[in-house]
């Protein structure tokens, strides 16, 4: 038997222990997974956000611009599907992912940001971006989730 575990969030999931999981079953070793807690569904179910319809988008480009690209895409499918956008940043690149959200998404954009999930110093933020702008908040080298979403 063999176990797969994850420091923080769930195997599998953004996470390279996909290419363990692939490779038991190409050796038609069974499967399990195990419930736990999952950043990404904790974040979406505390954000206010649909939770009808969202997508998990991983890690977003560290180009800047390409960032700032895929940024305004997300916003757009939001929009469009009034879908919830979700993503996720290396915690020591936190400050500057919410920099460039405040930059590129429409002040009506609503957006969560779920630090520290599970944690004492859990934190879930969601509102529109023109709000967020106001607040001065840390969030260098805390694991969080990214969401955006647009109502109207």
């Amino acid at each position: 038997d063999v176990g797969l575990m994850s420091e923080a969030g769930c195997p599998a999931i953004a996470d390279p222990g996909s290419d363990i999981v692939a490779e038991a079953h190409r050796r038609n070793i069974k499967v399990r997974p195990l419930i736990g807690a999952n950043s990404i569904l904790l974040a979406l179910m505390a954000s206010g956000f649909n939770g009808q319809s969202f997508t998990f988008h991983g890690y977003l480009p560290i180009d800047k611009a390409d960032r700032a690209k895929r940024i305004k895409e997300l916003e757009n499918i939001s929009i469009r599907h009034k879908q919830t956008q979700l993503f996720i940043e290396t915690p020591f690149r936190n400050n500057q992912m919410l920099e460039e959200i405040l930059r590129t998404c429409d002040p009506l954009t609503e957006l969560c940001v779920a630090c520290d999930l599970t944690s004492e110093n859990e934190q879930v933020i969601s509102m529109p971006v023109s709000r967020w702008k106001q607040l001065k908040i840390d969030l260098h080298k805390r694991p969080a989730i990214f969401l955006l979403f647009r109502r109207k």
